[in-house]
């Protein structure tokens, strides 16, 4: 059965993502990634600190050695938070909302990745520690899917990613957005198709939340790949940005901006610089 991350959690951060990662902890959707404002971890669960413990992280040039991984009980499941290094310690009580400590910009990260804090959940019988098998997750909240026409203007940029203005957020700061799954039948048309989750197409599979029996999946005029329930395995695909190669798009679920993310280490765009983005099969 799924565990539920309820509406007053999520809105405690201002971007969530199930899918939008490489590894088996994420299968399914068996992980939610929370992204915090700051460089603090408010925490997501409430209960007791079972374990603090220190995890080697893979070596990358931009991210810490180490990573940590918080173990707390709920009272019903065993929580596991990752990427912050901690400020409680075994034995102690929080509470939502209370500090964890500071994020820690591990090398399980993707370079355009930004800080947040992993959250899974295991039956209390559950070996804690295992990064894969832990239990379903759902959100408390009703994503509204944007449509996307792959076009827009880059409002952000780092070295390895650009955000797009669009699609528009209608009222940023109130609710959850994504962009949406326009796949139906074979002709384009369906009913309440979802919103995207993951990574277009650098990630094995994505997700989509909220779709009522959509099987193909599509946006900005192509299919990209078929969903079995909420999972979705990509089509071989290439994401373009005005004509040259991009490693793909970031799909997610937020609150304050909604605007389409490239990255890859390939990634030149400077704000202000109008986008047409493409997918060719």
């Amino acid at each position: 059965m799924a565990v539920t991350v309820p509406r007053d959690v999520l809105h405690r951060y201002y971007r969530f993502s199930l899918y939008n990662s490489p590894f088996d902890a994420h299968d399914k959707g068996r992980a939610i990634d929370l992204y915090p404002d700051g460089d603090r971890a408010p925490s997501p669960v409430a209960g007791e600190v079972l374990e603090t413990k220190r995890v080697r992280a893979p070596p990358k040039p931009y991210a810490a050695a180490d990573d940590h991984l918080i173990l707390v009980d709920t009272g019903e499941h065993v929580a596991r938070l990752l990427h912050v290094k901690p400020s409680v310690e075994r034995g102690e009580t929080v509470t939502v909302g209370d500090d964890l400590g500071e994020l820690v910009r591990a090398g399980f990260f993707a370079p355009w990745v930004p800080n947040h804090v992993h959250l899974g959940f295991r039956s209390p019988d559950a070996n804690p520690y295992r990064a894969s098998g832990s239990l379903p997750i759902s959100v408390g909240v009703d994503v509204e899917p944007l449509s996307w026409n792959g076009t827009g203007t880059v409002a952000e940029a780092g070295e390895t990613w650009a955000r797009l203005d669009s699609p528009e957020h209608p009222e940023p700061g109130e609710r959850f957005v994504g962009i949406a799954n326009e796949g139906g039948d074979e002709s384009g048309t369906g009913g309440d198709e979802g919103v995207l989750d993951g990574g277009l197409p650098h990630y094995d599979g994505g997700g989509l939340l909220g779709g009522v029996g959509s099987e193909r999946v599509a946006f900005a005029g192509t299919r990209v790949g078929t969903a079995d329930g909420r999972t979705v395995a990509w089509d071989d695909v290439t994401v373009y940005a005005n004509g040259d190669p991009v490693t793909g798009l970031a799909l997610f679920c937020s609150r304050d901006d909604a605007g389409a993310k490239l990255v890859g280490e390939g990634v030149e765009l400077a704000v202000g610089e109008d986008v047409t983005v493409t997918i060719e099969r």
